[in-house]
């Protein structure tokens, strides 16, 4: 005799998965997810960070190049405060006036920037500038301090200056820039 009945399937060989299984799942998703996001977040703010951290370099380095080729050929200078400084640079024919300064203030176009002014307008050669400093030096070497008092011993300028940028999302990338004393060739000293 020949049966004709098929075997009996087990409840447990056709059911999916339990709600539990789908929720221990889901969270382990989750947190792969979250990793995989935070990850991808701090690798584009680190990107960030470093493309600022280019600007401002770049910036300040065509900053003290400008600055640095007019200090050497400047035959005079006019101290006005330790953010800004006056050059009388000489041509061929004669000679033109160059200020180089530190707005320290929020708005206006020169707000928060080191620039250059002369006849033909301003030029600003740094931009989120935090602080600057000028400091002028004699040329006597060996003295206890060879720091300038005068325009007229003034034979040696050195600038400090800091920079800062930052984003909505971003911690704040800082620059910090000491130049070397440039000296100034054509100026006669009177110490």
């Amino acid at each position: 005799m020949i049966s004709t009945t098929q075997p009996i399937k087990t409840r447990r060989s056709t059911r999916g998965f339990t709600l539990t299984e789908v929720m221990i799942s889901a969270t382990i998703s989750s947190f792969i997810m979250l990793g995989i996001l935070q990850t991808f977040m701090m690798i584009g703010r680190t990107g960030y960070n470093a493309s600022n951290y280019c600007v401002m370099e770049a910036q300040s380095r065509r900053a003290m190049e400008t600055f640095s080729q007019e200090i050497r050929m400047a035959q005079s200078i006019v101290w006005s405060s330790d953010t800004s400084i006056t050059l009388t640079i000489p041509t061929a024919a004669s000679t033109y006036d160059v200020q180089y300064a530190y707005d320290a203030s929020t708005s206006g176009s020169t707000a928060q920037s080191f620039y250059r002014m002369d006849l033909s307008g301003v030029r600003i050669l740094v931009k989120n500038v935090t602080s600057l400093a000028f400091q002028r030096y004699k040329l006597v070497t060996g003295a206890v301090s060879n720091i300038a008092s005068n325009d007229l011993e003034t034979k040696q300028i050195q600038l400090t200056l800091q920079t800062t940028m930052k984003g909505m999302t971003t911690a704040a990338a800082t620059n910090a820039v000491l130049s070397a004393r440039y000296i100034l060739r054509n100026k006669d000293v009177s110490s």
